[in-house]
């Protein structure tokens, strides 16, 4: 077979040294840890008070799904193709400028993933408190939760995957028993008692367009797998087969629990709620069904924590051996083979976070940042395309139009945030581009290695 020769972005980085120790399972565990949080055990009350139908309340579902998958197409062509540490990140660079790059990384440190991680924390310690009965505060269990993940992941990529992958597994478990014991323990839609129930909204585009946002939200956080494309044994093989088997795993898990929360609750009792998951087991079990459901969003906003601290530390070592970052975020301990300065980096900004209490502040800017930059990397496959590289090892289904409709939709989600939100979505981009003289004073002033 003729050999091409790879441009410069497609080579390994210099000196690094992550080995490749991840496999099917724990990369498939990582993409569906990097999607399931708090949000499935909530966001169908909010979808259902958007949209009025039963069959649109699914169908919204199945297209955030739908829209998922073929993200996962994007991330699996360029993730096999340029199997590189920090995923996204090298995707930018190589695609477009180091700038570019730069401000994605600044953006997951300060806003995307810190920010998610502690307000995850944060409802991972009230549900734990509400569990155990213990009597300190949140916040103390929250950092205590995160400094954990921290210690657990600097032993090595091993130990962090297998943390990850049982808490994910767990978290399976927890919603697989929801859904069983809302459909076979639970009479069909029985209004609660005392519920007042809402006449919903007819739905229009507009409705149905809103209520796109918390399903395609709640579907997100796949493309953090390809962070550790650079420790994935066999990764133009392993990479789509994890993406897409993740993505199908959480649309049957998501689309069941919407069907077991209509069929238990009704559509108007389903959009009277704000805790749909726990009125349904409390239905199915009482009172210990409730704290059945506690101890579920524990396991899952647990599990959610570990794939963060996992995945995203890499962008930051990435980051440090290309000299856009302290040159100490690029070292490695010679005994664990785990960037161990990348990965306190990490749990220190997002406990600080925690400690803040800016953290739900923060969250609201995640979103319109985070679909700029799924837009962008829909971007990136055009590029790769017309330069002269050898085919990828897996191509994108229906390209350019799956393409095309990927970038669309996260851009038009952008411009609907930006519109219905404009201080949140300003706020975010305004830390975004902050980014910018950031980086140009790095690039003249930096330190060197």
């Amino acid at each position: 077979m003729p050999q091409t020769n790879p441009s410069p972005g497609t080579q390994p980085q210099p000196g690094t040294p992550l080995a490749r120790r991840i496999g099917l399972f724990d990369a498939t565990t990582a993409v569906v840890g990097g999607i399931v949080g708090a949000g499935i055990f909530m966001n169908p009350s909010v979808v259902a008070r958007l949209i009025s139908s039963p069959s649109l309340i699914l169908a919204a579902w199945f297209l955030g799904g739908l829209v998922a998958l073929i993200g996962a197409w994007i991330y699996a062509e360029l993730g096999a193709a340029r199997p590189l540490i920090g995923g996204q990140y090298a995707y930018f660079r190589d695609a477009f400028h180091p700038c570019i790059a730069f401000l994605y990384g600044w953006g997951l440190l300060w806003v995307i993933q810190s920010g998610g991680m502690a307000a995850v924390a944060v409802t991972f310690a009230r549900y734990a408190i509400i569990l155990t009965g213990w009597i300190g505060h949140e916040i103390t269990l929250a950092v205590g939760a995160l400094a954990f993940l921290t210690v657990v992941n600097c032993f090595g990529v091993r130990a962090g995957a297998a943390t990850q992958s049982l808490f994910t597994v767990l978290k399976a478990i927890a919603i697989a028993t929801l859904v069983v014991c809302g459909y076979f323990g639970t009479s069909p839609d029985v209004a609660l008692p005392g519920l007042t129930q809402p006449t919903p909204p007819p739905t229009g585009w507009a409705e149905f367009g809103a209520a796109m946002v918390p399903v395609l939200f709640a579907y997100g956080g796949w493309q953090t797998a390809c962070f550790l494309a650079g420790e994935v044994r066999d990764p133009e093989r392993t990479l789509p087969r994890a993406l897409i088997l993740g993505i199908a795993a959480v649309i049957t898990l998501y689309l069941a629990v919407n069907v077991v929360c209509l069929r238990t609750l009704g559509p108007a009792g389903l959009a009277a709620t704000t805790t749909p998951a726990s009125d349904v087991m409390q239905r199915a079990l009482g009172n210990s069904g409730e704290r059945f459901l506690a101890a579920g969003i524990v396991i899952s906003t647990f599990g959610f924590l570990s794939q963060g601290m996992l995945t995203t530390p890499r962008v930051y070592f990435a980051m440090a051996r290309d000299g856009l970052f302290f040159p100490a975020l690029g070292r490695v301990n010679a005994t664990t083979q785990a960037p161990i300065p990348a990965i306190l980096l990490q749990g220190t900004v997002a406990a600080l976070i925690a400690c803040s209490g800016q953290y739900e502040a923060i969250l609201n800017y995640v979103v319109s940042v985070d679909f700029i930059f799924y837009g962008l990397v829909g971007v990136c496959v055009f590029v790769f395309r017309r330069r002269s590289e050898a085919p990828a090892p897996f191509r994108i289904p229906g390209h350019p139009w799956t393409t095309l409709f990927f970038i669309g939709i996260c851009w038009v989600i952008v411009a609907n945030l930006t519109w219905k939100e404009p201080g949140d979505s300003f706020k975010g981009l305004g830390i975004l581009l902050a980014g910018i003289p950031i980086y140009f004073v790095w690039k003249r002033f930096r330190p060197t290695p």
